[in-house]
């Protein structure tokens, strides 16, 4: 039986945080497409048809993932950016934050940044259609949050003056892209990716 971290906020008996965990592992570590939707329900303890009763689809588990790392990922950002200053010093805040994580966040960020294409396309369901919007909003909010920053550093001369919003898109993209390479266990930790990319991105941004 898959053990969750994941709150449950349906009550007592609800399925749903269980479900979400067997496929962020599932998707994470074996790939979405080779992903059986009847092995999530093998895996919760439940039959194949009762996971319709929480999500319509393998497609709207997968958008809801996506969401729930977004939403993470920008409160996260909030948090520890919040009242520091200099911007350069909130700047590395947000890297070293963005790769401490646990091993669940990691699925979860390599299950998002594998998928974010499927934002692109208007979905053929209400609710997979419904999640899709949410995730594209977090996206934007995430967006605004760094561009805000990086801003803010600007304005204060702890940035050279650039156009802020395509710096943050090229910092946010060298952030994120570590993703869909890295793999615990590997050549790199995170405390060595953490160090790579806080190095580049301050060069990208700096003088």
């Amino acid at each position: 039986m898959v053990q969750t971290l994941l709150p449950e906020t349906e009550g007592p008996r609800s399925k749903r945080a269980l479900i979400l965990a067997a496929a962020i592992e599932s998707f994470g570590k074996d790939g979405y497409e080779h992903t059986k939707w009847a092995k999530i329900a093998d895996e919760v303890g439940i039959g194949q048809t009762a996971l319709y009763h929480y999500f319509e689809s393998k497609a709207h588990c997968l958008l809801t993932i996506m969401s729930l790392e977004l939403s993470r990922s920008l409160e996260r950002f909030r948090e520890v950016t919040a009242d520091v200053t200099p911007a350069d010093k909130a700047l590395e805040a947000a890297i070293a934050a963005a790769y401490d994580v646990t091993p669940r966040e990691v699925l979860q960020m390599r299950i998002l940044q594998s998928h974010m294409d499927l934002l692109a396309t208007p979905r053929p369901s209400e609710r997979e259609e419904a999640e899709r919007q949410r995730a594209r909003g977090l996206v934007r909010e995430i967006e605004q949050e760094w561009t805000g920053l990086l801003a803010r550093g600007m304005k204060a001369k702890d940035f050279p003056k650039r156009d802020p919003h395509a710096m943050a898109t090229l910092v946010l993209a060298l952030v994120v892209s570590v993703w869909r390479w890295y793999r615990p266990g590997g050549p790199m930790t995170l405390d060595d990716v953490r160090e790579l990319i806080s190095g580049a991105c301050l060069r990208l941004v700096g003088p």
